[in-house]
């Protein structure tokens, strides 16, 4: 269970670190070309949650995050011996309180990878996590799917 508390933890710490150095060399509202016609790094402001929906629903989006927050630990405590569900629970933790930390501290989400390559809403690496985590779920439920 360590490694997984660590993992949550690693997330979080990560996703600050980049939203801190972002926030601290790149101006409101621009990016830098990471990757040439590939990846970019921007600063902007998410008052709302992925893909900006709930802009302004700062309460409702404090409600859902609890909740989920909830959901999430209680899977994660009933599950946490398989470790490919405890894996993808533990990014789907740190993603979700990455966000969580920026709208208490500050009110907004901080985001700033942006596919040039692509139309596509720029997000942070808290959103990666969250995603990744989702992704290994649904291949865990495949999987167990597959061998019952």
């Amino acid at each position: 269970m360590a490694l997984y508390i660590f993992l949550i933890f690693a997330v979080i710490l990560l996703d600050q670190i980049v939203k801190l150095l972002v926030v601290n060399s790149i101006p409101l509202d621009s990016s830098v070309q990471l990757i040439p016609s590939v990846l970019s790094v921007a600063h902007i402001r998410n008052y709302g949650a992925a893909w900006n929906i709930f802009t302004g629903q700062k309460w409702f989006l404090f409600l859902i995050t609890v909740v989920a927050l909830s959901v999430l630990v209680y899977l994660f405590l009933k599950l946490w011996k398989n470790w490919i569900y405890a894996l993808g629970i533990s990014l789907m933790i740190g993603g979700t309180l990455g966000n969580f930390i920026d709208r208490i501290r500050v009110g907004y989400v901080v985001d700033m990878l942006q596919l040039d390559f692509i139309n596509f809403p720029i997000f942070n690496v808290a959103d990666s996590a969250l995603s990744v985590g989702v992704l290994i779920i649904i291949i865990a439920m495949l999987r167990d799917e597959k061998n019952d």
